[in-house]
């Protein structure tokens, strides 16, 4: 069974996601569609791939992940697909997959130009409908990349996330505010190791040398304050202060327990972050 998930801006209250759901199933019956999600803030393409980023270890290998946040949708913007060794993406040019691919060891790109993939009329505003889906049902059908139209190594790509490292500190960015006003910032990737954590790097970047150190003993500056120590759960993170732990995805995050950290500390997207150790 092949399994395509589906990452979008577009919510969930029009017909759009349907629609794109009943061209994949009218080419691959058996399909089995996940929604990654459909709550990217509209046009925010660096949300949209950060989200990528983080789901992608967690599929299957051959998974199709079909992502439209397309502000450019109609123009000279190129619909691309790009092989990578576990998985094969489908979306717009611009910028969507540039976290993913920093992760990846290789991959392989093509410009969607073969009208065969495609539904017989295409709009200038839904290629997620006319293009990008059945172009993903095709590939999880077995379709060859090649057949899909002419190679490319020119991706469009996003800045990478501050993310530098200094013998004492490592500094970075928040990346976008969850649902729940929870900072998640650039600072990663961590690891647990008892009472300590271990950086892995992100995004393409290791540490010049191994760095680990005790969460309890670490200060971390953001928005004129400093915090105190990382938290290893939302539970140890008590009393409604500012508190900064390590999320599922292993990045460090600002929260305020049972509060809004976003709203609480009035800052968003693109705030410096620094983590200083000893």
């Amino acid at each position: 069974m092949s399994v395509i998930t589906l990452t979008t801006d577009f919510g969930t209250s029009d017909e759009y996601v349907g629609v794109m759901k009943g061209v994949i199933l009218s080419i691959v019956p058996d399909a089995q569609l996940v929604d990654l999600t459909h709550d990217v803030p509209a046009q925010d393409i660096r949300r949209a791939s950060f989200a990528l980023c983080a789901a992608f270890p967690f599929f299957p290998p051959g998974t199709v992940h079909l992502a439209v946040v397309d502000p450019g949708v109609g123009t000279d913007r190129r619909p691309i697909a790009v092989s990578t060794p576990s998985a094969t993406l489908v979306g717009p040019d611009n910028g969507l997959f540039t976290y993913l691919l920093s992760e990846v060891e290789c991959w392989q790109a093509v410009e969607l130009t073969n009208p065969t993939f495609w539904l017989p009329t295409v709009s200038t505003t839904f290629h997620g409908r006319d293009v990008f889906a059945p172009v993903a049902a095709y590939l999880a059908q077995g379709a060859n990349l090649e057949d899909l139209g002419r190679s490319l190594t020119d991706l469009v790509s996003l800045p990478l996330p501050q993310l530098t490292y200094a013998p004492d500190r490592i500094t970075g960015e928040v990346l976008y505010a969850d649902r729940f006003g929870n900072l998640a910032t650039s600072i990663g990737r961590l690891r647990w190791h008892k009472d300590h954590l271990r950086l892995e790097g992100a995004f393409g970047q290791v540490a010049p040398t191994p760095i680990e150190f005790l969460a309890t003993e670490v200060e971390l500056d953001i928005g004129g304050q400093s915090l105190g120590g990382i938290s290893p759960t939302f539970g140890d993170a008590q009393g409604g202060a500012v508190k900064a732990l390590v999320g599922s995805s292993g990045f460090v995050e600002i929260i305020v327990p049972q509060g809004n950290a976003a709203q609480a500390m009035g800052i968003g997207t693109g705030e410096p972050v620094t983590l200083r150790f000893r």
